[in-house]
């Protein structure tokens, strides 16, 4: 069985920060559990630390916890746990030879997620959550049970990010460690083009991944050069995955002078605001600040086809009208987030946020029932 180590540490970056180290990326490419090794010039690790850096950086900006600093490669110090975890969205390749009663091509709702021991001479057995809970490990001080068990699950983030390209995220494969300073578990990984298979307009053939360098039944030259092409291509969409597919804005709108400071309210989190409202096919979700009868919202929702929200001042909440597509939240942060999850339909920054904001109210549910226990 493996054994745990620390995560590859180039070295100290200074003395102020003795907590951090750097990462060092390499030149090389293996298959078959690292059996074959391949290097690929001095470009490798250039392109791994820059797929790295950019989805650890949108995980991160989500509120994922990762051992991720700076681009450098900077990161916390980490004992790595020996397990791989696997999340499946499509049957194919290895599950397929496994399960031999499953379909090509089927998809899991939600995704299914395998566990592996890491152990490259004997293949990565496949392993369960009771078998490593038995084994007690205990990394950074930090022993690994049931909830450090449930907290090694990761969310459907990634996925939805590659969609605007075009691309599905057919499975991939992470490994976490324990952050040894405030003795947590965080996503801990390189993840580039060995961590997952990537199908643009879902079709295997113009796989974006590692599989074509498993599949090279001879390695020459004119087959890493191909390897290197699809580690570029990956590379070059990578940082679109950061950007915002297209503007929004929420714009609020006040009843009367004294709303005003619950409007600041709103403002504080709004995703954008600006004066312009309609004509320039900016998607716009309107928030309607206004008492009395509340009539500001309905009003509003009555002339326009866009989203409309009613934020009315809870003392001054009067009738909740029907028959228009006009929701009623009573506080401002909910009015926010609503709106956020309404942009966050077709844009998968925004939508990772609420997502990994889930996953972090259960993580730390899990926690603190672990603690009064």
């Amino acid at each position: 069985m493996a054994t745990a180590e620390v995560l590859s540490i180039s070295k100290k970056l200074n003395e102020d920060s003795p907590e951090k180290i750097l990462l060092q990326f390499k030149d090389q490419i293996t298959a078959g559990n690292a059996v074959r090794k391949n290097h690929l010039g001095q470009v490798k690790a250039a392109i791994s630390n820059k797929i790295t850096s950019c989805i650890l950086q949108l995980l991160q900006e989500a509120t994922v916890k990762t051992a991720f600093t700076r681009k450098s490669f900077a990161a916390p110090e980490c004992e790595m746990i020996p397990t791989e975890w696997v999340c499946r969205r499509i049957v194919t390749d290895s599950f397929l030879k496994r399960n031999r009663d499953d379909k090509e091509g089927y998809k899991f709702y939600p995704p299914k997620v395998e566990m592996f021991f890491k152990d490259d001479a004997g293949n990565d057995p496949q392993s369960s959550q009771g078998q490593l809970i038995a084994t007690k490990f205990c990394f950074g001080e930090l022993l690994i049970g049931q909830t450090e068990v449930d907290i090694m699950l990761f969310s459907e983030i990634l996925e939805k990010s590659w969609l605007p390209q075009n691309c599905t995220l057919v499975d991939m494969k992470i490994k976490f460690g324990v952050d040894v300073t405030p003795k947590e578990i965080v996503l801990a990984d390189v993840i580039d083009n060995d961590s997952w298979r990537l199908w643009p307009s879902v079709d295997g053939s113009q796989q974006k991944d590692k599989q074509p360098h498993q599949d090279l039944k001879e390695v020459i030259p004119e087959g890493l050069k191909m390897v290197k092409k699809e580690l570029e291509w990956v590379a070059e969409r990578e940082e679109l995955l950061l950007k915002l597919e297209s503007p929004c804005r929420m714009a609020v709108l006040v009843g009367s002078t004294s709303d005003l400071g619950r409007c600041e309210k709103i403002k504080k989190i709004k995703l954008r605001i600006k004066a312009e409202c309609e004509g320039d096919g900016i998607p716009t979700v309107f928030v309607a600040v206004a008492g009395r009868r509340n009539g500001l919202g309905p009003v509003t929702s009555g002339n326009t086809a866009y989203p409309v929200i009613s934020c009315p001042p809870l003392k001054q909440t009067g009738e909740l009208r029907i028959g228009l597509g006009c929701s009623t939240t009573l506080s401002p942060e909910g009015s926010a987030q609503f709106a956020a999850q309404i942009f966050g339909l077709n844009n998968h920054l925004l939508w990772s946020r609420p997502q990994a904001s889930v996953l972090n109210t259960w993580i730390f549910l899990k926690q603190v029932d672990k603690e009064i226990r």
